[in-house]
This record gives structure tokens, sequence and C-alpha cells, in this order.
């Protein structure tokens, strides 16, 4: 029968527990650092020289956890796709489509500005140009999850619609709102948020002429004498 371990090797476990405690600590005030980096020089400008100058620490201690600019990138795009499906993900999938099309648009539009203003990264990461292929095919995955949930809330208001033309709406609709969200990113305070309104005003002045809100899930009719 084995002997048990004594009291100075059951000890043992709890210092390499406290080594990766200071390890993911040191993690995360890389990656925020990058953010930074990131969102003021662009990916392709960024260097790990940068990063470690922005989160305090010498090059020699970032190379211990990350060996490049790339891995960095991938393991923040990661953490931020995985935030993003947790608040708007989340949200988009709860959509209850019997709302009004402006409360509607509200409920998509109102998480999505709010992640990415919280975390303009993002949107760096997401769409700037030589980002690592891990993060653009994830990104992609999630897009087209996106469209064809779109398409499907589009398919319940317009029954008679081809698939080329919900998904030509779907795609019309995507561009627009990601072509606002870069405006209201440039912008802070009262201007964002003219922005903001803008760009609501925008989508539902585009879709709210191919909806009939007579035909909409949920609607009572309501007779007046």
């Amino acid at each position: 029968m084995p002997e048990a371990p004594d009291d100075g090797e059951q000890a043992k476990p709890a210092q390499p527990r406290r080594r990766q405690a200071r390890g993911e600590r040191r993690i995360a005030q890389l990656l925020e650092a990058a953010a930074g980096v990131f969102c003021r020089s662009g990916y392709t400008a960024a260097s790990t020289n940068a990063i470690a100058r922005e989160a305090g620490v010498s090059p020699g201690t970032l190379y211990q956890f990350f060996p490049n600019k790339e891995a960095i990138a991938v393991e923040l795009g990661g953490q931020l796709m995985q935030r993003w499906r947790e608040t708007h993900g989340a949200a988009f999938d709860a959509l209850d489509p019997a709302l009004p099309l402006d409360e509607l648009l509200n409920s998509v539009l109102d998480p999505l500005i709010e992640f990415n203003c919280e975390n303009p990264a993002f949107a760096v990461l997401m769409h700037g140009s030589e980002i690592p292929g891990r993060i653009t095919e994830e990104h992609d995955a999630v897009h087209s999850a996106l469209l064809e949930r779109v398409e499907g809330i589009l398919g319940e208001f317009l029954p008679d619609a081809g698939p080329a033309e919900l998904k030509r709406t779907a795609n019309m609709t995507f561009c627009v709102v990601k072509a606002g969200l870069e405006l209201i990113l440039a912008y802070e305070g009262d201007e964002r948020d003219a922005y903001k309104a803008e760009l609501k005003a925008l989508v539902y002045r585009y879709l709210s002429p191919l909806f009939d809100e007579t035909s909409r899930p949920g609607h009572t009719s309501v007779h007046t004498p």
C-alpha cells in the first residue's frame, strides 16, 4: 500500500496555482496593452516592443507568454469574440420578432453599438487588413450564422420574398450597420450619440417600406368604427 504524502508534499500544488494566477494577470495586462496599441496604430504597424512598453514590462517578459504579435492578436481576438457571443450574440438569439420595427432595431443595434464602443479593438481585429487567419475564419463563421438569422427574421415578415431577395436585403443591412459603426467609433460624446441615432434612422427607413406591419408575427389587427 503506497505511503501517504507528508504535509510538505501536500502543500506543493498551491505554488503552481499561485504562479498560474500571476501568469493570468500578466496575460490580461498584456492583452489590454495590445488592445490599446492595435487601436492607435492598427494591427500591421503594431509591434511587440510597443505592446510591452504599453504594458510596462520588458520585451523578454512578453515573450514568456506570447511568441509573437500574431499570437497576441489571436488570443485577444478569441476573448473578444467570446465576449461578443455572450452579449450581443445572446441578445440577438433572444430577439422577439413581434416587436415594432423601431424597438426590434433597438434590441439588435443597442447591444452591438455598446459592445463595439466598449471594445474598439474588436473592429480593428475583425475587419482590419493582414489579420491572422484564425481570427478572420472565426469572424466569418459568426458573420454567416448571423446573416442566416437575419434572413430568417426577414423571411417571417416577407413571406413572398425569394432566397435571393432575403439574402440581398440582409447583406445590405449588414453593410449599412458596419459603415455606421465605423462612424460611431470615430466620434465621442454628443456627436457619437447623434451618429447612433442616424444609423438607427437609416436602417429603419431602409427596412420599413419592405415590412407589412399587419402581417408581422404577433400582430393584432385593430378595427376602428
